[in-house]
Formats: structure tokens, C-alpha cells, sequence
């Protein structure tokens, strides 16, 4: 399969590993920034990510064409295609390498000495990607879109919208999620909420469709949907069997919503997340090293709920909710 590829502005060169003076120097030439995502272009990716970093460097005088270009390398979902896009991107010899998600982050950081900005990952620390938040120490720095509690808010949002549920489901994809990141939120709010909470593993298409008709044989109430690569390819699909079935869902991010149909979505703001990862990535280019910029914690979230499927679904809204929400698509 040819790797799906997009240049954004003209020939360049650069150093994989240049010395940092010599990146002091990349405002006065063409600064080349490489970006590996498992993604892929037609799904919302260029305007929630690409074109937010663009913007970002853009504030810091990085402008396309003029003394910066960027080379976008996608694995449309599929992930052992990472290490040949990897490998495709070193050759190109950029400045800085910005990774989306823990899978291409924890591969570059085992092959390459090159400035990573890592984006929408959990906890570096924990990861093995930094030593401390305040000092990265190594060659990584980036924007975590973790946030302590979410699972649990979305829990209790499911639990607000159909009150008279006794079993929720939570839909991961263990390639993306370990079971031990998810198992402590689930026995407390099981807990909490005088619910049992149903742990679902699905890789792609036939294991989501497994998973939908083991909730309708289990008589799930509502699912909680975990961010995913995977998912975001197929959540047209993933959409159209919350509805078949009538089944409430939260969503890891408004695109979900606006661009498939889901119910509710309460996540960090993605956009905001690569806006401030081309600030950063503005910094090493300028000359400050990755492992001296500290690891940021995103700190946006946005509750929106879609007010069109809650209807196609057969459910009412609470107003607590609609009050909460930061919008609402009618």
C-alpha cells in the first residue's frame, strides 16, 4: 500500500539531529516539521489538528512557504504501518517531529534522538516520555489531553440522561487503552452509582459490531465510548449501532457528534490542544531544547450534547444537562 502523504509547502531541508545552535538558526531559513498520526485526512484531522498547529507557529512568525514547511505522514487506522512512515519521515531529516497519540510517541521516542512535540497523549511521566512534567529532561515535550476524572464525569452524565440505568458499557480499543487504566474508574463508579459497568475490547469493524450485539444480549443501558483512532474511522458505523439500538452515548470529541451522530461528547478541545503544540514547537525551533519546555496539561473541556439524535433516539434531555452544556446542536 502507498503511504498517504500530503506536502505542505516547498522543498526543504533539515537535520535530523542538529546540534541546538544550529536550530537557533531555523527562523532564518525553511524550518521543516514533520506529523505522524495513526489517523487520516478525511476525518476531521486537518481541521481539528493540522490546521490549529498551523496556526500556532503561524503567531510565532512560521509561515509556509515562506520559512516553513510541513511534511503530514497518516496510517489511516492502521497501525502497523507506523514504523515505515516513521522511518519515510527521518529520511526527509526534519527539525521537530510532532506525534499524535501514545502509539506513534512511544515509537519514536525508542528510534529516534529528533525534538518530539508529543499531542493528546495521557501521562508522560507514567509513560516513560518525561521525567517530570515541570522537566522533560529528554528529547520529548508535548500537550497531554488527559484529564484526571473524565471517565467518571462521563459516567455520571450517562447516569444523569437515562436515570434508571443498571448497566452502562464502556467501548475501548485495547491497543490504544489498557484494561488497568480503565479498571479502578470502573470499580469506583460502579460503586458510586449503583450500576454495573460492562468493559468492552474492540481492535476494528467486525470486533465493534461483536461488542454492539454482546450490549444488546447484556441489555446495556448506555455505553461510554473511549477515544480511538480506530473508532474516529469508523464512527459512522459506530453511530448508526448507538442508534440502531437505542443506546445513549458519550463521545471523546464534538466531531463524533457533528460529523456521525452521536449523542453527547465531553472531552478536551482538541483544536486548543495542537494550537498550543505549534507554540511549542516554535520553541525548539527558536533553540530551546525539548527537555527544558515543560509537558502542558490541556485544561479545556466542552460538554456538547446533540439534541437531534437524543430525539431520533426516544430521550429527553434533563435541563441540568442543557444548562451544563458548552453547546447544543439542534
Amino acid at each position: 500500500m502507498i503511504a498517504r502523504r500530503t506536502f505542505i509547502g516547498g522543498a526543504a531541508g533539515g537535520l535530523a539531529a542538529t546540534p541546538w545552535a544550529a536550530l537557533a538558526q531555523a527562523a532564518a531559513r525553511k524550518a521543516r516539521v514533520a506529523f505522524l498520526t495513526t489517523g487520516d485526512p478525511d476525518t476531521g484531522a486537518m481541521r481539528y489538528q493540522v490546521d490549529p498547529l498551523r496556526l500556532g507557529l503561524r503567531e510565532l512568525g512560521y509561515v509556509e512557504g515562506q520559512n516553513l514547511a510541513i511534511e503530514l505522514r497518516w496510517a489511516d487506522g492502521q497501525m502497523e504501518r507506523l514504523p515505515a512512515l516513521l522511518a519515510e519521515l527521518m529520511q526527509l531529516r526534519p527539525d521537530v517531529l510532532v506525534t499524535v497519540g501514545p502509539r506513534p510517541t512511544m515509537l519514536a521516542k525508542d528510534a529516534t534522538t529528533l525534538p518530539i512535540v508529543a499531542v493528546a497523549i495521557d501521562d508522560p511521566v507514567e509513560m516513560g516520555l518525561a521525567v517530570s512534567y515541570a522537566h522533560p529532561g529528554r528529547n520529548i515535550t508535548g500537550v497531554s489531553g488527559a484529564f484526571r476524572g473524565i471517565l467518571s464525569k462521563r459516567f455520571q452524565l450517562l447516569k444523569d440522561i437515562v436515570p434508571t440505568a443498571r448497566k452502562i458499557g464502556v467501548l475501548y480499543n485495547p491497543d490504544t487503552v489498557k484494561r488497568s487504566d480503565i479498571a479502578e474508574s470502573v470499580a469506583r463508579n460502579e460503586q458510586a452509582l449503583g450500576v454495573s459497568i460492562v468493559t468492552l475490547e474492540a481492535r476494528g469493524p467486525e470486533a465493534i459490531d461483536a461488542a454492539f450485539a454482546t450490549m444488546a444480549n447484556d441489555r446495556v443501558d448506555a455505553v461510554s465510548i473511549l477515544a480511538d483512532p480506530t473508532f474516529w474511522l469508523h464512527r459512522a458505523r459506530l453511530t448508526e449501532l448507538c442508534q440502531k439500538q437505542r443506546l445513549p452515548s458519550v463521545w471523546p470529541h464534538k466531531g463524533y457528534l457533528e460529523e456521525a451522530g452521536g449523542l453527547i461528547s465531553y472531552q478536551g478541545d482538541f483544536a486548543a490542544m495542537f494550537k498550543r503544540s505549534g507554540a511549542l514547537v516554535g520553541k525548539i525551533l527558536n533553540g530551546t531544547k525539548p527537555g527544558d519546555i515543560p509537558f502542558e496539561q490541556a485544561t479545556k473541556l466542552a460538554l456538547v450534547v446533540n439534541l437531534k439524535v437524543a430525539k431520533a433516539i426516544g430521550i429527553t434531555i434533563p435541563r441540568s444537562v442543557l444548562l451544563s452544556a458548552d453547546e447544543v446542536i439542534e
